[in-house]
């Protein structure tokens, strides 16, 4: 029996190191703190390939073995798998800012720069509708666009002013409007003014018909004939200019040259101080020229009248505007003398009362 124990111990260190390398014993003698051995592979005569696949079987054995926090003895029995390495992100780098051109005209950029004087592309001769359809019906099509898109024709009449005027216990009326017909380049138009005291004969009208031409976004040229139709009846040749000048004051002035030679002019202005959308104040003014002495129409050369008014009108419409004020005028040097020997005075302040319209 002794001899047996003996016999036991001295075969245990061998019998321990076959049981480990024994399949399906691992699980059930490996204990806790224990590095269990790795059976070396043995030489299987069937070339290197399989020697390759099996390099490649123990390679996650020993990235597990390898991984932080995993006790090697569970590493050697595949309990633990490797965390996948964190996917490495490029390092950014700054993005480089644009070489910057220099700029001409002292920097200016875009719309800030000057025009320049480069010529125009040569418009589009050919439609891509004109393939399909007869070229009769394109011309009359192309016609009708031109017409709508800048063509079209307009019309207005305006009565800038019509009213009835108080003044020294007589009582007259005046009336000052004009219409046209046209293009936004090309218009016919017709002017006409004048006074009369109720009971008489017209003292002063006239008419005019003139070509009215843009030269500008706010400002047109006019040409044309004026007929006076009170007392020393003249026809005259007229041209002159009328428009929107800065600060939206309404501006008109024009020469005549009549069938004998009088030489006249005319400068004329107003203004429209809006007090509300409704309310406006118009403060007008007026000279009358002459370069000599016209006896029969009563005009003394030089500044021979002039007028200043302030009337207050109410919207009801933007067609329709009654209005209240005053008016004052006076004649100067020659003028004034062939009134006061016609028996009229210099002239004076008068109440006027009356409507501003269009259609």
């Amino acid at each position: 029996m002794k001899a047996a124990v003996i016999a036991a111990a001295a075969l245990l260190p061998i019998a321990t190191p076959v049981a480990a390398q024994m399949p399906g014993m691992g699980g059930m003698h490996a204990m806790p703190g224990m590095a269990m051995p790795v059976a070396k592979p043995r030489a299987t005569g069937k070339g290197p390939v399989r020697a390759a696949r099996a390099a490649k079987a123990r390679q996650p054995v020993a990235a597990q073995a390898a991984t932080p926090g995993c006790p090697p003895e569970h590493a050697a029995m595949g309990h633990c798998t490797a965390a996948a390495p964190p996917p490495t992100t490029p390092p950014t780098t700054s993005a480089v800012p644009p070489v910057e051109t220099p700029v001409a005209d002292g920097g200016r950029r875009g719309t800030d720069r000057p025009a320049g004087n480069a010529p125009p592309p040569a418009p589009p001769t050919t439609l891509a509708a004109a393939r399909f359809y007869d070229p009769a019906a394109m011309a009359a099509a192309d016609r009708r666009m031109r017409a709508e898109h800048g063509g079209m024709m307009f019309s207005r009449v305006m009565l800038n002013l019509a009213e009835v005027q108080a003044q020294r216990g007589e009582e007259g009326y005046r009336w000052d409007g004009e219409g046209w017909f046209g293009g936004d380049l090309n218009r016919l138009v017709v002017k006409s003014e004048g006074e009369a005291a109720f009971g008489r004969r017209i003292d002063t009208a006239e008419v005019q018909a003139l070509y009215s031409r843009a030269i500008g976004p706010y400002f047109d040229v006019q040409a044309g004939v004026r007929q006076d139709l009170g007392r020393g009846t003249r026809s005259y040749a007229a041209i002159g200019v009328e428009g929107l000048a800065p600060y939206w004051f309404d501006v008109e002035g024009a020469l005549f040259l009549s069938n004998r030679g009088d030489v006249l002019a005319r400068v004329e202005g107003t203004y429209d101080q809006r007090i509300t959308q409704r309310l406006i104040l118009q403060p007008r003014a007026e000279l009358n020229l002459a370069a000599q002495d016209v006896v029969a129409s009563r005009i003394g050369a030089g500044l021979s009248d002039a007028e200043l008014g302030l009337r207050l009108r109410y919207e009801v419409r933007r067609e329709f505007a009654p209005y209240v004020g005053v008016a004052w005028e006076r004649r100067f040097g020659r003028t004034a003398r062939l009134a006061r020997a016609a028996g009229e005075g210099r002239g004076g302040a008068a109440l006027v009362l009356g409507v501003r319209a269009w259609f």
